[in-house]
């Protein structure tokens, strides 16, 4: 495993960080594809095993079990401080007021304790914002998460799926005010779904923000020609992202890992993580080979041929994935 600056900034991530959407509650009601406790912990141990130490999570994740079961593991099998714990904020977790939720600054310092009651740690190492919210001005929000980064309950702050507008004026909001900045920036990107290409990502290069795209694999659907998994089958938001056309595409990357002689997994994730800007792409696990085919991504090197042939299929398509 190689290790990259996030960002600007000093703090060492992992070419691969494992997104822990997968692990929490199923009878949540959020995900019901998530294993609970006992079927995420192997997969947790294999991914610092192979040198993973970037964790991303989110407070609405199972209701937030996803935070309380990779809290417990991460315990379990490293040192604080050799992970990155990332999780987010903004949608509501369970049920309550409408000050549950958003970004405002009563919901933000509840939703900061609450976090970090779950996950059992005194501190936060990336607390993302996971979208933007129209009802609460950004001084609010970008002032009270440089006022929790001071109170030492979060060493930096990112951000995720949003209009490159809404970034930018994000990071010039906090540099006028002398207040931390956005060091990071998930967004939606894979072979599937470059819109991203447009302005997020060349602002992220420009501003030198770390990149760290959800669904590189594009929730499955880049790994095999047809997929009836339970994430396929019982996921509405992942059936909403891709569309029919998307199988030329597929079956290219088909293709070019039969001749390889790898998995359809490992083409995909090259690309992803090979495009310019991109940081640490978030991978899923819920079999053992999808962290061993991912880690094997990292030294997979594409001819430029491949790639035009990977991107030659894509056609512009309507912005998705920015709320829910």
């Amino acid at each position: 495993m190689t290790y990259v600056n996030l960002g600007k900034t000093g703090l060492k991530v992992s070419r691969l960080a494992l997104g822990c959407m997968t692990y929490g509650d199923p009878k949540a009601g959020t995900h019901d594809w998530a294993l609970d406790e006992a079927g995420a912990r192997p997969f947790v141990r294999q991914a610092i095993e192979a040198g993973i130490n970037f964790f991303d999570t989110a407070d609405a994740y199972s209701a937030g079990a996803s935070e309380e079961v990779v809290g417990k593991l991460l315990k379990e099998h490293a040192a604080r401080e050799d992970v990155v714990i990332a999780t987010k904020v903004h949608f509501p977790v369970g049920k309550g007021g409408p000050n549950r939720q958003g970004l405002s600054r009563k919901a933000l310092m509840a939703a900061c304790d609450a976090s970090l009651k779950r996950l059992g740690t005194d501190f936060i190492d990336l607390y993302q914002i996971h979208r933007w919210d129209p009802q609460t001005p950004i001084e609010e929000t970008l002032q009270t998460l440089d006022d929790l980064i001071r109170a030492g309950k979060v060493r930096y702050i990112g951000a995720s799926s949003m209009y490159a507008w809404q970034f930018s004026k994000a990071l010039y909001t906090s540099t006028v005010n002398g207040w931390a900045r956005f060091v990071s920036m998930q967004p939606h990107y894979n072979l599937l779904y470059r819109e991203e290409e447009r302005e997020i990502i060349p602002l992220c290069l420009d501003q030198g923000v770390a990149v760290i795209p959800w669904s590189p694999l594009a929730r499955g659907r880049l790994t095999k020609v047809a997929s009836d998994s339970d994430r396929s089958r019982l996921d509405p938001f992942a059936q909403s992202l891709y569309l029919a056309e998307d199988e030329k595409i597929i079956q290219t990357v088909a293709r070019i890992a039969k001749a390889r002689g790898v998995p359809m997994a490992q083409v995909a994730l090259a690309w992803t993580a090979s495009r310019p800007g991109i940081t640490a792409p978030i991978i899923g696990a819920t079999k053992p080979h999808h962290i061993a085919d991912a880690v094997a991504a990292l030294s997979i090197q594409l001819t430029a041929e491949e790639i035009a042939d990977l991107e030659k299929d894509y056609a512009p398509r309507a912005v998705s994935g920015l709320s829910r």
